[in-house]
């Protein structure tokens, strides 16, 4: 049975019992309130450090590595003569009377190429021997003379003078024989050059001439008769870059390629250098030399040369580390406290893949691969090791 609320007896409540139950509820908030702020400080900092931590690319990264062979494939342009070329003149005047050779003819040397009429040259040795003959017989004349007044002188009947004096007159006409002779021979010698024979062996490449032509003598432009070339073997011209030229050397062989006959490589070695830079094309004649016994390559024509040459020593990059802008090719690599470091680098040599270069990189380093956008010179990055180079596209900035 309850009692009445009003019946129930209260007991009073000392002060000191209320203080510290104050005291407990009070410090008990507080102790909450202070564990909530530890609480969401650390979950604070937990946070800030995964952002940072995430804020933080991750980045692959190779050694450059050394270049399988350290020589360099060289391609240039270059021209096809013959071994030996000799334009063929007259060295007298007249009208063509034959030719007896034409174009892509092969010769001997002394085959007889052409003939030439030379009327003039025919009355100047007719004319030569008949003076020949006239100062032969004053000659004989003079002799006899010489010796009859010797006799007399002998006989006491003319005085030494007069015998000197036909002894005398005897030298002058034997003189002019032997110059007489001599003009005959030289006219004579003039008129074998009426045969055109071949210097040397080889092939008829030009002729410039008809029967009938009025042929003019010596070397004047554009009067060659034929033109004849040795081609069984061939000489090859080309043009090396300053930057290449103290890599080719006297003796060195390179293959070459003609159009005329793709997908066929021939050889040719080295025989002379210019050892000179010409001015006008800022690079070094180079005279190659081929054998063309069967006579597939064609003097003049153009060719391609193909020199292997030794190149410095240099490091070989996957293509994705480059980064190309306005500030040249660069790499990007990280430092020993995981810090980018951008480079400028030179390159020597592009094989689509990889890039080698001759500066800007060492043995050592570790290059970015495909680095991030946006990144630049002091990022923090964390590393992952490629264990070969990756292929990569390049990266413009």
């Amino acid at each position: 049975m309850s009692l009445p609320l009003e019946k129930i007896p209260h007991r009073p409540v000392s002060g000191l019992k209320l203080s510290v139950g104050f005291v407990i509820t009070l410090g008990l908030a507080g102790g909450i309130a202070a564990w909530g702020l530890s609480a969401r400080a650390t979950n604070a900092d937990r946070l800030s450090a995964r952002a940072q931590e995430a804020g933080v690319p991750t980045v692959l990264v190779v050694s450059p590595s050394r270049p399988a062979s350290n020589l360099t494939r060289v391609e240039l342009p270059g021209r096809v003569e013959p071994h030996t070329r000799a334009p063929i003149y007259s060295r007298i005047a007249g009208y063509l009377k034959s030719w007896k050779v034409d174009i892509g003819t092969s010769v001997k040397a002394g085959q007889l190429l052409a003939e030439i009429e030379t009327p003039e040259l025919d009355q100047q040795i007719a004319q030569a021997q008949a003076e020949l003959g006239s100062i032969t017989a004053n000659a004989a004349l003079s002799r006899t003379t010489a010796e009859r007044w010797q006799s007399l002188r002998d006989q006491g009947f003319v005085s030494s003078q007069a015998v000197e004096e036909k002894r005398g007159d005897l030298q002058v006409k034997e003189a002019q024989v032997r110059a007489s002779q001599a003009n005959l021979d030289r006219l004579v010698a003039q008129k074998k050059f009426s045969s055109i024979v071949a210097p040397f062996d080889g092939v008829i490449t030009a002729r410039n001439t008809d029967v009938g032509a009025l042929v003019v003598a010596g070397g004047a432009t554009n009067t060659e008769l034929f033109t004849l070339s040795d081609v069984a073997r061939v000489r090859i011209y080309v043009n090396v870059p300053q930057n290449r030229a103290l890599a080719i050397k006297q003796g060195d062989r390179a293959n070459f390629v003609v159009p005329e006959h793709p997908g066929k490589t021939w050889t040719a070695t080295v025989q002379s250098l210019a050892q000179a830079i010409g001015t006008g094309s800022g690079s070094m004649l180079v005279q190659l030399s081929a054998d063309n016994t069967a006579s597939r390559l064609l003097p003049g024509g153009f060719a391609k040369i193909i020199f292997e040459v030794a190149h410095d020593a240099s490091l070989a990059v996957p293509a994705g580390a480059m980064i190309f802008g306005a500030a040249g090719p660069r790499v990007a690599v990280v430092d020993a406290e995981d810090r980018v470091r951008i480079r400028r680098v030179t390159v020597s040599k592009d094989h689509g893949s990889t890039v080698e270069l001759s500066a800007g990189v060492q043995a050592d380093d570790r290059v970015i691969v495909s680095p991030p956008d946006g990144i630049v010179e002091g990022d923090k990055v964390r590393i992952r090791t490629a264990s070969a180079p990756p292929e990569g596209g390049r990266r413009s900035n």
